[in-house]
């Protein structure tokens, strides 16, 4: 079954369960996180969403408009176990038509520009 991505009743999956976590992340962001919200999502051509839970996951940043997911690994994610995650994970969430893109918490501390690049040639040409 194929969702109509296009249409506007178009809803993620959403668990109630993980409102709280995802508060709690919110309120304790890694540096990386603030750098990036801070010195630029926040002020994003598009709303964008921190720590959006989605089906059984909280990502790092979501953005609607774009259908766009932002996600900032820290040393965690470089386990060959939390790697086999990452992929599934991104697998699922590329299954609702998002676009997933990821960085390193040392590419946002020590590449900020090219970040920051990165995600604005994601923008369409002509926006939704």
């Amino acid at each position: 079954m194929m969702n109509n991505l296009n249409s506007s009743n178009f809803h993620l999956p959403y668990n109630p369960k993980l409102v709280e976590r995802a508060k709690e992340l919110r309120k304790n962001m890694t540096p990386a996180e603030q750098k990036l919200w801070y010195g630029y999502l926040r002020n994003f051509q598009f709303r964008v969403l921190r720590q959006r839970p989605i089906n059984h996951f909280i990502v790092d940043f979501y953005c609607p408009t774009l259908k766009l997911v932002i996600e900032i690994d820290g040393n965690s994610h470089f386990t060959d176990e939390a790697q086999a995650y990452d992929i599934e994970r991104t697998n699922i969430l590329e299954g609702y038509g998002l676009k997933i893109i990821r960085f390193t918490n040392t590419q946002v501390l020590n590449q900020f520009d090219s970040v920051c690049e990165q995600i604005r040639v994601l923008i369409p040409p002509n926006p939704p």
